[in-house]
């Protein structure tokens, strides 16, 4: 079993037995709507009522969908299963509901009863049941939610062997609940057009045409659209083929979060860096494949500049003394302990022309990674600082640089400074001062 598959299935603890499709979360179904046919069933075994746990427990009424009648309620969710059992036993015992056509009372499913799908699971046919509306023996170890009705065959078999029975409380045949689903957010330039453009999603509520792009990037549509019942959801979408992941030389690579900064998503950190370009493959690969990074491309977006916040004793005294800045609007006196401390000044300065911020700051800088060191004379690693992943040499300025280099360490600190500059984390001051 791939490595990437991970425990699926938990949500589906929240759904109903018996192969009824409203998801728990969705408004309670009006039954004279969607009422069955007038026949009523005989039973012949003892009825599991359930439990008082339903908010509407012991209010006159039976609220377990399983029931129909005089005595149940006019609208019924599947999350009431079982758990209004005071009413229904009342209601049962004086006639006025019985159980509903097929209803079972609590009694294992058989296999005629159960849709066991396709065969389009990747999984499919290997002898393991991966659906995981299952459990048993002839299950699969790890299990998730895009095999669901995928994997006909191995699961047939094996809960006609008795190595496989569906899960307690497990349906027959379920959506995935809106309570399971990370629908994101809604930047998408579709997003709000009342259509779903996330391809994870496939119903007559559905846009015609989706892309990767809008991996969850439509929440308000897609949500609206599941709790309708206009769409389902069915996984992430056919992954990308002709993108080149690279490979896992990352410090932060296999650390199960794509730190590539070509991709977007929930298992993407914020402001991934340049220098991870093609180097985190193991997770991205698999945070594409689940639904959760979307690949954007080539063009890596600039990160807006963080002005800080007013923290730094000097805020607010009308001079910029953030050390990122140089012009005549800052103090005489920079320190590093002024970093992203006095925003309100810098920006106003900025605003005003007095100040600038200084190159190897800026987010423009940072985001043309790698830079090209082969002009650069770096010296030698003599330096007892030598490879402590600071560059030590004054002759750079930028945040890899130590707090207090001094001319000791003048091109004795070869690596550091080169791997930094090429970073665009350092830069040398007399490059900063052109063009000034």
């Amino acid at each position: 079993m791939n490595a990437f598959k991970i425990l699926g299935g938990a949500a589906l603890a929240l759904v109903l037995v018996g192969g009824l499709a409203a998801p728990a979360m969705a408004q309670k179904l009006d039954n004279k709507k969607n009422a069955p046919p007038a026949a009523t069933t005989t039973v012949t075994g003892d009825i599991d009522f359930g439990d008082d746990s339903s908010e509407w427990a012991n209010d006159g009424e039976c609220d377990d969908p399983r029931f129909e009648g005089t005595g149940s309620a006019a609208e019924t969710v599947d999350a009431d299963i079982l758990k209004d059992a005071t009413d229904c036993q009342t209601a049962f015992d004086a006639g006025t509901v019985t159980l509903k056509v097929g209803g079972p009372t609590d009694g294992p499913v058989v296999a005629a009863a159960v849709d066991f799908g396709d065969n389009s699971s990747e999984w499919a046919n290997d002898g393991e049941c991966d659906d995981p509306r299952f459990e048993g023996t002839g299950s699969a170890a790890e299990t998730v939610d895009a095999d669901i009705l995928k994997d006909a065959t191995d699961c047939q078999t094996a809960f006609d062997a008795g190595t496989v029975t569906l899960k307690v409380g497990g349906p027959t045949d379920v959506p995935v609940v809106a309570a399971a689903v990370d629908f994101g957010d809604n930047s998408s330039e579709w997003a709000n057009d009342g259509e779903c453009d996330d391809p994870r999603f496939s119903g007559t509520g559905s846009a015609t045409e989706t892309v990767e792009a809008d991996i969850l990037r439509d929440a308000a549509d897609c949500q609206a659209a599941l709790d309708a019942g206009t769409v389902t959801f069915v996984g992430a979408a056919p992954v990308s083929t002709d993108i080149a992941y690279g490979d896992d030389t990352s410090e932060w690579a296999k650390d199960g979060e794509c730190d590539d900064p070509r991709f977007s998503g929930t298992s993407v950190p914020d402001n991934p860096l340049p220098e991870n370009i093609g180097h985190d493959a193991t997770d991205c690969r698999a945070a594409v494949a689940e639904g959760t990074a979307t690949y954007n491309g080539e063009d890596i977006p600039v990160a807006a500049f963080d002005y800080g916040s007013d923290w730094s004793k000097w805020a607010n005294d009308g001079e910029c003394d953030d050390l990122r800045f140089m012009g005549e609007g800052t103090d005489k006196k920079l320190l590093v302990d002024d970093l992203y401390g006095d925003a309100t000044d810098c920006k106003a300065l900025e605003a005003e022309g007095r100040v600038t911020i200084r190159t190897v700051y800026s987010p423009a800088y940072l985001a043309a990674a790698p830079h090209d060191s082969s002009h650069v004379d770096f010296g030698d690693n003599t330096s007892e600082y030598a490879n402590d992943e600071e560059c030590d040499d004054p002759r750079f300025e930028g945040p890899a640089v130590a707090t207090s280099p001094n001319d000791t360490h003048l091109m004795h600190d070869a690596e550091d400074c080169r791997t930094a500059y090429e970073a665009g984390t350092v830069i040398l001051i007399s490059e900063a001062m052109e063009g000034m």
